[in-house]
């Protein structure tokens, strides 16, 4: 089966990189996906599937039926589908025609490698009548960046009789043609955090006179990175980073109130359970000794992505099959980055796979994010060819069980 997968895989080549320049040029923000959605619809319904529109707000949802019924044993595929508020300055055809909107992260050639398994699967399906054991679910998410769109999909049901689900995510640091995998964590929690600081305010000139909660702020701001280091186990990593501070009304008066908001990142659960108390406990000490006080908001986002040992083995041995055997590359260290794909592996095995995207003859590959990031299109085949196989010996290992 495998040297057809390739094969279709490279038939599907020229529209795979049509769809991936459609979407580039069109990107949308978080939640505001509504024309990627219909155009991930209508290539879908071409391919004979039936669609479900506007699950999870602006997520789209299509199944391949397997052989049985009813289908309690579901394989979920997950790509997502929004982009990012930058300015793109890549020089390319396909620049982006939203201004101060791009796909800077990948989730276009995210959703191209979905639709493309998804093609591809249906054609498998036409030529062999069914060949899989049960349901194949294909989840075109919205809203990653702002890490709801894994929520408002499952709160539509999406998981329901969902065993396992398979995900990718694009890497620039890996060239085109390879992949990256981990088992266990692949990603760290990633939590928002809120301080609001009340002191007194009062003449710039006579500080003694009033509370500073600018200067309060800055204390805690210190004291937070300086904990860390003394107070968190350093072989469990904890990241803060104060992204936002609002404060003060003229240079010559003192503040009165400082807001800070920011992002936490962890990797192990105990250090993620305890992270909450800790700073509020900090903030509040530092408050009290200076006569200030201050409420925290402390705001649980998405879990580590933990990859499923056999599923990621899986995607491991299909890929060195289909790619070859020098083209895995093993990633030694968890990132400090999120994913909301963790709310599914929360709920059921799945695992993520790093598709490599760069440009193995460029000196410098921009990182994820940045405004001039590109990627080498001979990916989308490689995507394609991995989780399509992936899928068809998932099926075909059900079978024996």
């Amino acid at each position: 089966m495998l040297p057809t997968i390739q094969k279709l895989a490279h038939k599907l080549t020229p529209r795979l990189v049509e769809i991936r320049r459609h979407i580039h040029a069109h990107p949308e923000l978080s939640g505001q996906e509504y024309k990627t959605a219909a155009y991930v619809s209508g290539v879908l319904s071409s391919y004979g599937y039936h669609v479900q529109e506007m699950v999870g707000k602006t997520g789209v949802v299509a199944e391949l039926k397997g052989k049985t019924a009813p289908d309690d044993n579901v394989l979920a595929i997950r790509a997502d589908m929004d982009a990012l508020p930058i300015l793109e300055k890549a020089d390319i055809s396909f620049i982006s025609k939203s201004p101060g909107i791009m796909h800077a992260c990948g989730h276009d050639v995210h959703t191209t490698v979905g639709l493309g398994t998804a093609m591809l699967l249906s054609e498998l399906t036409d030529a062999g009548d069914r060949p899989f054991l049960s349901t194949t679910r294909f989840l075109f998410q919205p809203a990653e960046e702002t890490a709801q769109g894994a929520k408002w999909m499952i709160a539509d049901g999406v998981m329901k009789d969902v065993a396992a689900i398979l995900g990718l995510h694009t890497f620039p640091s890996i060239p085109a043609g390879n992949i990256g995998l981990r088992q266990g964590a692949l990603t760290a929690a990633a939590d928002d955090l809120e301080i609001i600081i009340k002191g007194e305010s009062g003449h710039g000139a006579r500080p003694h006179e009033a509370v500073d909660a600018i200067w309060i702020a800055a204390q805690v701001i210190t004291q937070l990175q300086q904990s860390i280091s003394r107070t968190i186990n350093p072989l469990h990593p904890a990241v803060i980073t104060i992204g936002q501070i609002s404060g003060g009304r003229a240079p010559n008066v003192i503040a009165d109130q400082v807001r800070l908001t920011g992002t936490v990142r962890s990797l192990h659960a105990d250090t993620h359970a305890l992270l909450p108390g800790w700073i509020t406990n900090i903030a509040k000490a530092i408050c009290s000794l200076h006569g200030a006080t201050c409420t925290v908001k402390y705001t649980r986002g998405c879990t580590s992505v933990l990859n499923d040992i056999d599923l990621t083995n899986l995607i491991a041995a299909c890929a060195t099959e289909a790619l070859g055997g020098d083209r895995i590359q093993w990633i030694p260290d968890a990132s400090m980055g999120a994913e909301d794909f963790a709310n599914f592996t929360d709920m059921v095995p799945g695992t993520m796979f790093r598709l490599g995207v760069g440009f193995p003859d460029r000196d410098i590959n921009h990182p994820l994010h940045h405004s001039q990031f590109e990627v080498d299109e001979s990916a989308l085949t490689a995507g394609v060819m991995t989780m399509a196989y992936s899928a068809y010996r998932y099926w075909k290992s059900k079978e024996k069980e």
